[in-house]
């Protein structure tokens, strides 16, 4: 039997441990060991491979000049998984804009130029965006000169640049709502980038 296969056919298809064990006639433990162990070996060579930041990012100039500090985009993405059957990990694991209520959550940041240039390891639907943030290690590569542009669920984060909220009982200035524009615009690459990946 290919596990690697096995392995691709997972991650495609986030079908649970219980029922790739069934279909395959192993046990749930033996699956679980050998689709970590496969995963565990893809990321240690796709990842370094495919997904870093570059080296010279502060200096890159981006084709927006207002935002000539504005490196990355940042966004999470949740993957829809299978209900689970234990009460504490469905709660860990509910997400209500899942089409199933129940699934994980990565971290993507993309450069202008639309290349993945970070990934997160996978957090429990219910953990808030700018907890996966602070705890992926990206915001040791921001400062001044590198910023990120984030949606409203990043709100408060230092050197992340997001959306301007509109004032209690006042409507937001032209000003504002044409950087608000800019930002939702400049979005769009990792907003494209989260789709293609879970087509």
């Amino acid at each position: 039997m290919n596990l690697l296969v096995v392995t691709l056919w997972y991650l495609k298809h986030y079908h649970s441990e219980r029922y790739i064990a069934s279909e395959l006639n192993f046990t749930q433990q033996g699956v679980n060991y050998f689709l970590s162990a496969v995963v565990d070996i893809l990321h240690s060579f796709v990842y370094p491979a495919f997904v870093s930041l570059p080296a010279d990012l502060p200096n890159r100039r981006t084709p927006r000049e207002p935002q000539q500090h504005h490196k990355l985009i940042v966004d999470s993405t949740c993957i829809a998984i299978p209900e689970p059957h234990d009460s504490d990990q469905r709660k860990k694991f509910y997400h209500a804009k899942s089409p199933t209520n129940y699934a994980i959550k990565v971290q993507i940041a993309c450069d202008f130029r639309h290349r993945i240039v970070h990934v997160s390891e996978c957090y429990h639907g219910s953990i808030h965006d700018i907890t996966v943030l602070r705890e992926s290690g990206l915001l040791e590569h921001v400062e001044e000169s590198v910023q990120i542009i984030g949606d409203k669920g990043y709100i408060g984060e230092e050197y992340i640049v997001t959306p301007r909220k509109r004032p209690h009982g006042r409507e937001l200035t032209q000003e504002d709502k044409d950087f608000n524009r800019d930002i939702n615009s400049a979005r769009e690459a990792i907003e494209n980038i989260n789709r293609r990946l879970k087509s």
